[in-house]
Order: C-alpha cells, then structure tokens, then sequence
C-alpha cells in the first residue's frame, strides 16, 4: 500500500529536466479535480487526509512534490518563480489527464502564497476550466518577524552563500492537535520526505515572495476560499486577515478557526473545513 494511501503516484519532468512525484487520490470517475499545492519544508503526500476525503465526493486530488523538497533535507530553490514555472506544469498536465473537468487549486501555507502569486501575476485572465481557489493559513507574513537589518542582508547572503543553512525553530509539534498526524510528520522527517533545514536562498525568495501581496492582492480577481488558523505560530492570521479584507468581497468567503494550530487540512476539525469546500465547489458549479 502506498504510504499516503494515494491511488497511484505519477513521476513527472518539471521545468528543471527533474521527475518528481506527483500524488494522486482519485475514484474511477472524477467528476471535479483538486490541485493541490503543499507547505513550505513539506511534501505532496500531507494532501493524504483531503485526497481520501474528497476521492469519497467523486473528487480526484492532485497534489506534486515542490522543486526543492523532493526528499531533500534542505530546501534550495534558484527563484520562487520556480514554484509557479512547476504549477503551470502540473496544471497543464491535470489539463491533458481530465479534459473539461472543473479544477479547483487548492494550498496551504507556502502553498497559498504560491497560488495567490499565481492567481495575480500568472491567471490574468478567466479560465473556463479553473473554477476557483481554495486557500488554508496564507503565509503571507510571518508570526515572528524578520528585523529589517536581516531582511536587508538576506539579498546579499543569498548572492554569496545560497545554499548555506538558515536556522529555524522547528514547529512540528505545533502545526495540528492530531497526534498521530504529528507522528506522521516526524516519521517523514526522519525519513527525509519532510525537509528539516531551509537555505537561506530559499528563505529569501519567500520574503520578496511575501512583500509583494500587500501592493497587489487588492487586483485579486478569482473566487476564493480561505480557512486561517487562530493559534498559528507560523503564518501570521491578523495580517493574513487584513490584507485578505482588500479583495472583493463578492469574490471572497473567509473561515477563522480560532483554535487551530496551523495546518487546517489536517486538523482535528478538518472533516468540518472540507464539508464546507465541498458546498462551497458544488455552489461554484451550479451558479
């Protein structure tokens, strides 16, 4: 049995000449597709509870390993443009491997940030296949901020040492109340499916990546849903809150959990949170 009880995992060549993994959670007949775009030091695999969930709704879950994450203890990435070169890639492929089925993209965290650049910068226009996005704990600020002389330098150490390590504080038993999802995330750790250390050029691509939403996401043009977590200790919810609050309300449906540690996809609750990505998908498509 596979290890995140996916349906069968395709190898696809990114941008970068690499096959990486991509998960996939699908019944026979899909008749909606989920792409889905995992957390910064994580793995496309973390979508198991979603991809068995919503595969119960006649859903199929695609979700790939990020560039820089397939199994590697650190994570180095050359730009964060990367991220949204490989989602155009696995879109383009959901594309060719469900024709005319509605596609939803969904992230969380890094992988919200990802989707909301490529929403802005990328999806400038209507899609008639992609229908909506779906977003859990933007990690659009950071809960413990970075002093000013750090992000300052963080350009120039980028230049001249890109893949030396950047420390940070290791919140692995504060990302969900599951504990056995919490033992899931150590076993991946230990096993090197789940990264442990960040370089610092990957550090710094996420800041200039984070910077550029509170000048644009107002321009936000796509039906949205996002879920932000009360008890986050990485992504920060009260400026994920206020910045979310610039888009049109007409396009936007929020959910604040006030108790949630920060992965909301794989929360105590979560059954509650993909009930309402269902109703919220089902209303997308008979509007």
């Amino acid at each position: 049995m596979a290890r995140f009880s996916e349906d069968h995992i395709e190898h696809i060549e990114f941008g970068d000449q690499v096959k990486r993994k991509v998960h996939i959670w699908t019944p026979d007949d899909p008749q909606r597709i989920l792409v889905a775009v995992h957390g910064g030091m994580a793995h496309g695999g973390d979508f198991v509870q979603a991809g068995r969930y919503f595969r119960e709704l006649s859903y199929a879950t695609v979700s790939m390993d990020l560039r820089g994450h397939n199994e590697k203890k650190r994570v180095y990435i050359p730009s964060f443009e990367v991220f949204l070169d490989d989602l155009e890639t696995i879109i383009d492929w959901t594309r060719n491997s469900y024709p005319e089925k509605p596609i939803f993209l969904i992230g969380h965290s890094m992988g919200s940030l990802i989707l909301t650049h490529y929403g802005l910068r990328r999806l400038t226009a209507s899609d008639p296949q992609i229908k909506g996005f779906v977003l859990s704990s933007p990690y659009y600020s950071n809960v413990i901020k970075v002093p000013k002389i750090m992000q300052q330098l963080s350009g120039f150490l980028s230049t001249v040492a890109p893949k030396a390590n950047l420390p940070i504080e290791d919140f692995t038993d504060f990302l969900t109340h599951d504990d056995d999802i919490t033992a899931r995330h150590h076993a991946d750790v230990a096993d090197d499916l789940r990264a442990s250390e960040a370089s610092i050029r990957f550090g710094s691509e996420l800041l200039k990546a984070q910077n550029f939403i509170p000048g644009h996401i107002a321009n936000w043009q796509h039906p949205l849903l996002v879920f932000i977590a009360g008890q986050d200790r990485l992504a920060n919810a009260v400026e994920s809150e206020q910045l979310l609050g610039e888009i049109d309300p007409k396009l936007i449906t929020m959910h604040l959990y006030p108790d949630n540690y920060h992965e909301n996809f794989n929360e105590v609750n979560r059954e509650d949170i993909f009930g309402i990505i269902h109703n919220w998908v089902i209303e997308r498509l008979s509007g």
